[in-house]
């Protein structure tokens, strides 16, 4: 079988461990203001091609010495990934059995019993939360936050290494309020899980030009260096690891 990707990106080194090749799988069902992947949103648009499940198993093939040499591997990512289920099941299931190290980003809005089955093959999972209001979530990303907070504890139950991605826009959620709710939710529900902010960026505008969206509001901006380190810092007086795959 096959499904639709953004694209394949070798020689990642910022979404996991090593040298990585990153599958951007197409679709999601957030429409979140800030997105830096567009294209991803939906499956099928100018942006996005068709491939089969063997096309890109020749292309990861190929990359497998870096893997082997820096401890990399293949990360799955979005748009969010699970949309195309049975797609990423059947690379994930390929990718395992040739015993690559695998990955995968989430917005963790799925039903969970639907693929609960791949998360446990991943070696390590990207969690995104991005505010900790439901109504502010709903505002800012068109659905609620509710089915993300849940199956963040049932994906940190699996007891795979697991990172949250905190999106940290000021404009969005770096309010004192948001900051220290989020934090707190990943102490007392996520066992252990570890930190990385990510600070906004406008590098996907050209994105939003190119297939006729609407750009991002302007009042969204990237917080300070010494802001995401004083946040960084309450974290780990709180016992949680700050990571940074920058």
């Amino acid at each position: 079988m096959g499904g639709y990707i953004m694209q394949l990106q070798n020689y990642s080194v910022n979404d996991g461990e090593g040298i990585r090749t990153n599958v951007f799988l197409a679709g999601c069902p957030l429409r979140c203001l800030w997105c830096s992947n567009p294209e991803g949103q939906t499956i099928r648009n100018p942006m996005t091609r068709y491939m089969e499940t063997e096309e890109i198993i020749e292309q990861v093939k190929k990359q497998m010495i870096f893997y082997r040499n820096s401890g990399g591997g293949v990360t799955f990512s979005g748009g969010e990934a699970t949309v195309q289920a049975e797609f990423l099941r059947e690379l994930a299931g390929a990718f395992y059995d040739m015993g690559i190290s695998i990955a995968l980003e989430t917005c963790g809005y799925f039903n969970y019993e639907e693929v609960e089955d791949i998360f446990k093959k991943m070696d390590l999972i990207f969690y995104d939360l991005k505010h900790m209001d439901e109504e502010r979530h709903r505002h800012f990303t068109g659905v609620s936050n509710e089915k993300i907070l849940s199956n963040a504890s049932k994906v940190a139950g699996l007891h795979i290494p697991m990172v949250i991605r905190i999106p940290a826009i000021h404009g969005v959620n770096t309010d004192d309020k948001n900051i220290m709710e989020t934090l707190k939710f990943i102490r007392h529900e996520l066992n252990g899980a570890k930190l990385e902010f990510l600070p906004y960026h406008t590098l996907g505008e050209g994105k939003y030009k190119e297939l006729g969206m609407k750009l991002p509001p302007k009042e969204f901006a990237r917080p300070k260096d010494e802001e995401i380190e004083h946040w960084a810092q309450i974290a780990r007086d709180m016992g949680i690891q700050v990571v940074s795959y920058k």
